[in-house]
């Protein structure tokens, strides 16, 4: 599936709705992810923190796991939204995650426009995949 203007602008548009949904009562760090599938499906997530803070759950791996409990596999995309300046990437965590589905395009974007298009391959180079465990 190519990732045009028009999908990026339908994911960001996604993300940025999930993050108006954010639970980050403790760093006030709202983030919102959006993820595309290879039938054109799009699932969201949240930043979902906890009181214990080791179980929070990041925007990122909320979308991803929303996708895969609906029976996707096949992951092409995924946008981020936050609010800094330049667009936040993912942590270590979500990077492992995303690479997991990938490869996928992901797109860093912000509160004012600004965006950055790379991808799960550039977020995390040499990472550890299922070729690792010889399978």
């Amino acid at each position: 599936m190519e990732i045009t203007d028009a999908t990026i602008d339908r994911l960001v548009e996604a993300a940025s709705r999930a993050r108006a949904a954010a639970y980050a009562p403790y760093s006030g760090f709202a983030v919102g992810a959006a993820v595309l599938t290879d039938d054109g499906s799009i699932f969201t997530g949240a930043n979902v923190e906890n009181a214990s803070y080791g179980l929070s759950v990041c925007a990122e791996r909320h979308a991803i796991g929303t996708a895969v409990g609906n029976g996707h596999r096949s992951l092409v995309a995924l946008a981020v939204v936050t609010s800094t300046t330049p667009p936040s990437s993912p942590c270590g965590a979500c990077r492992q995650v995303i690479t997991e589905f990938g490869p996928m395009a992901v797109i860093l974007a912000n509160l004012e426009g600004a965006r950055i298009v790379t991808g799960s391959e550039e977020l995390l180079p040499m990472a550890f995949t299922p070729r690792s465990l010889g399978t």
